[in-house]
């Protein structure tokens, strides 16, 4: 029954179906045309769907499909709105259950689609198929709801239709599709500077969420309907369907850039789109950066404005949970664990009461946000914060009020932005809301990462937090007046964008702001140290050595006190970890820790030298190898051969370490590899010690690169008597958990190996570049410059951070007979900023030198 009258069907229709895949993507070509000549997002999204409409009625047609089916276009496709590459979602609706002949024909229905290319998700159900899963997932039901007939038997959709909307509870709706934001949203916050326009917070969807609830409520289907019904003015209207043309638009060209389904903002696009909107780089900006910055703006209004709708909702279709109003001030009360302006116009009358509304959301923990009369006041009561609301005194101790809670400031300044506040009382915030950074290692916009730095200095402040970083909880715990670090937080990088060094010019918007707001001169000092100081404890951990003294010195000078120690520390701490979940690690902690303790133990008194320094690092090791019982002399023969520089560069632990595993093998001539945990409490510690040797920086770079393994300190010494005295702290960047035990075996086994062998160097290849680092690339540089004592050259490398970059240094390094000391490897996301401490004859040449620095940086742009 099945063969020869669907084989002559197939005949019949291949003609017609070339026709019709030819016919689809010619005029697909021309809505694309069309669009790019003169692009209207809602004409081309309308003229999509008629388009596939026209060739579905077509194809159904010709297949003799029984009339008493219906084909109807769901989700999107429903809604009317259909993308270049979006999934053409279809539900072919039956009266009865499916029979083996009307299957055949229906998957060769479904099988033709693709065929002349349409890119279809199907479904064939039943109307008590659609109720029952209708019934157990709220997304099925969503797409249902949004239903339309595209062909077929009309009768048969009225009835699905009503009983769709008969089964559909509008609170029980509402509250999944509210839940299932939230979860969405929770999804989706990482990608900060790569955002789904469609997912995101403020996307797309976030849109549709808003009008679903509506439809399902029955308040209405449009932005106009909503306006018709009060929940929104006119005005408000107009504004949301322009962010709405801004993400339909951008997400179109999206698709068209990369040829298929794409709603994400890669890397890879935003220059191409940037150029399609017409945006040009700019002295300070990127066209991407400008494109990013209108894209997070909008998402940001489109946040406010589904938070202020979705309230308005939720009290339409539930008004009966209200409770009673309970009075906390004039101008303020609580309902529903909401708090609610007294009026609605309380914000025009009284513009001030703005930020007291923040500052009682921070002070009245059982409220858990405002209500929806008080959102809808507060978003028109915006333009009331001017240079006049901003100059009086009431408004300043309000905004200082907030700052100095010993509660939820990160949460109320957070609140403020999200409500668009913050950045119209701080104009200068405002400047930098949206704004994206292309530095490698900051993978939030400026304004988040802000936030994110004021709530790291605020979780020191918790005790039940204290594990986390046990240090800075004792120095905030300690730390009088801990709004003033706030300040600094919220001003460190205000002046990003601006061209110049933003570190001063944020210094002056710093002390302004604190003049104006009647910060005590001390403190009002601080800020403005703070904020023009705030990268240099993290340039001195990182990049200096920390066992000179005069590092040490010059370091407390420029600190001054304890107090300014212990603030730049925590704001230190609080803006690494504020950049980017993988930038910091156990070992820059123990790198701003061991500068921390060695600048306080400066200021308070000590004046250390390089004999007592040697001699207090010698006297500190022999008490932990007495712990070992070794013999009383045992460290003789190997200190002999090690000179101050060694001592110097090693704190006592290490020391004691290698001497207990060196004292009776000093002139072994078998490599000796020993590992262990990391002290810092990550990754592994390594120690080589073999005869010297040439290209040993490289192999052991090789076979940590090899392993997949960071190298983010080595520590090169050669002793008196010829013999490498390597150390290196190593570690996985991608977190996996290995069985330690295992795999110091394998480090001490087959590195010796390795180093017995000496095989010659494998060829270098060419990396693979991360994304951002092909669309964003480094320019790199390389520096030589004498250290203060002018025994040592300091090599500082800057380049876009790759496999097998640290190999391709060492190997320049080795072809020039150059010595390495000390390496201090630090990555910042996807950029590489090294310091190598190294001597060689060859850099006693000036035009060697050059020839170094040329065939070094061949090497970083390799």
């Amino acid at each position: 029954m099945s063969g020869p009258g669907l084989g002559t069907a197939a005949l019949r229709i291949r003609p017609l179906a070339n026709e019709w895949k030819r016919s689809l993507a010619a005029e697909r070509a021309d809505l694309r045309a069309a669009f790019f000549a003169q692009p209207a997002a809602g004409d081309l999204l309308r003229r999509q769907r008629m388009l596939v409409d026209r060739k579905l009625r077509q194809v159904w047609s010709s297949h003799g499909l029984s009339s008493r089916l219906a084909l109807l276009a769901v989700g999107g496709y429903g809604r009317g709105q259909l993308f270049p590459h979006s999934d053409i979602d279809l539900l072919i609706l039956l009266p009865a259950a499916v029979d083996p002949p009307l299957q055949q024909k229906l998957e060769c229905f479904v099988g033709l689609l693709w065929d002349i290319g349409l890119d279809v998700g199907h479904s064939v159900r039943t109307i008590a198929e659609c109720l029952e899963l209708a019934s157990q997932d709220v997304t099925v039901q969503t797409g249902l709801l949004e239903a339309r007939v595209i062909t077929g038997n009309r009768g048969l959709f009225r009835r699905f239709s009503n009983a769709i909307r008969d089964a559909l509870d509008p609170e029980a709706f509402s509250q999944a599709k509210q839940l299932e934001q939230q979860q969405r949203h929770e999804r989706y916050q990482e990608t900060n500077l790569e955002p789904n326009i469609k997912e995101s917070t403020g996307g797309l969807r976030d849109l549709q969420n808003i009008l679903w609830i509506a439809r399902a409520a029955d308040i209405g289907k449009t932005w106009g309907a909503l306006a018709r019904r009060g929940l929104i003015t006119m005005h408000e209207a107009r504004e949301i369907q322009r962010h709405e043309l801004f993400l339909q638009t951008l997400r179109i060209r999206l698709h068209y850039l990369a040829g298929r389904r794409e709603d994400r903002l890669l890397f890879d696009h935003q220059s191409a789109l940037a150029r399609q909107f017409n945006l040009h780089d700019a002295p300070h900006r990127l066209a991407s950066e400008q494109l990013m910055q209108r894209y997070y703006r909008t998402a940001k209004a489109v946040n406010q404005l589904n938070i202020m709708l979705l309230q308005n909702l939720k009290a339409r279709i539930s008004p009966g949970r209200d409770r009673d109003y309970h009075v906390i001030n004039a101008r303020f009360g609580t309902r529903a664990e909401l708090l609610e302006a007294s009026e609605e116009r309380l914000f025009e009358r009284e513009p001030k009461a703005i930020l007291e509304s923040f500052t009682l959301l921070q002070e009245h923990h059982e409220l858990k946000g405002m209500s929806a009369i008080t959102l809808r006041a507060l978003w028109r009561a915006r333009r009331h914060i001017n240079p006049a609301f901003r100059r009086d005194p009431a408004n300043r101790a309000l905004f200082m009020r907030t700052l100095r809670s010993s509660t939820h400031v990160e949460r109320a300044l957070r609140r403020m932005n999200q409500y668009g506040i913050l950045g119209r009382y701080l104009p200068a915030f405002g400047r930098i809301v949206g704004q994206m950074q292309h530095d490698l290692y900051h993978v939030y916009t400026v304004d988040e990462h802000i936030l994110r730095v004021i709530r790291n200095l605020r979780r020191f402040s918790i005790p039940e937090l204290a594990h986390e970083f046990p240090l800075c909880s004792r120095l905030m715990s300690d730390f009088a007046r801990p709004e003033v670090l706030y300040v600094a937080g919220l001003f460190h990088d205000i002046a990003k964008g601006r061209g110049g060094d933003h570190s001063r010019l944020g210094k002056i918007d710093a002390r302004r702001f604190c003049e104006a707001h009647v910060l005590s001169r001390e403190d009002t000092d601080l800020v403005a140290w703070l904020v023009e100081h705030h990268l240099a404890m993290s340039l001195t951990a990182q990049k200096q050595d920390l066992s000179d003294p005069d590092v040490i010195r010059a370091f407390a000078d420029l600190a001054g006190d304890e107090r300014r120690l212990a603030a730049l520390y925590l704001l230190t701490v609080a803006d690494i970890r504020g950049t980017s979940p993988k930038v910091w690690n156990a070992w820059k902690g123990k790198l701003l820790e061991d500068l921390f303790h060695a600048t306080r133990g400066l200021l308070k008194g000590g004046q250390p030298t390089l004999a007592s320094s040697v001699q207090v690092r010698q006297s500190e090791a022999l008490a932990k190898l007495r712990l070992y019982a070794l013999p009383e002399k045992a460290h003789e023969k190997l200190w002999k051969e090690l000179d101050t520089a060694y001592f110097l560069r090693h704190d006592p632990q290490e020391i004691a370490w290698h001497t207990r595993l060196l004292y009776y093998r000093v002139d072994t001539q078998k490599p000796v590899i020993k590992a262990r945990l990391s002290p810092a409490g990550e990754g592994l510690q390594v120690m080589v010690y073999v005869p010297d040797q040439k290209e040993l920086f490289a192999r052991i770079c090789s076979f940590f690169e090899n392993m997949n393994y960071d190298i983010f300190e080595a520590k090169i010494y050669t002793t008196r008597h010829g013999y490498a005295l390597d150390s290196f702290q190593v570690h996985d960047p991608h977190n996996r958990r290995p069985r330690y035990r295992d795999l110091i075996s394998y480090v001490e086994f087959e590195l010796a190996e390795r180093l017995i062998r000496k095989a010659p160097l494998p060829p270098l290849t060419r990396p693979r570049l991360s994304r951002q680092l092909r669309h964003f690339p480094i320019s790199p540089e390389v520096n030589i410059q004498p250290d203060e004592r002018g025994t040592y050259k300091v090599l500082s490398v800057i380049a876009g951070d790759r496999p097998g970059l640290l190999s391709r240094i060492a190997r320049v390094l080795t072809a020039y007979d150059i010595n390495l000391h000390t390496a201090r490897i630090n990555t910042l996301g996807s950029r590489a900023e090294d310091v190598f401490l190294i001597t060689g004859a060859a850099l006693n040449d000036a035009k060697t030198v050059v020839r170094f620095e040329s065939e070094l940086l061949e090497q970083l742009r390799t």
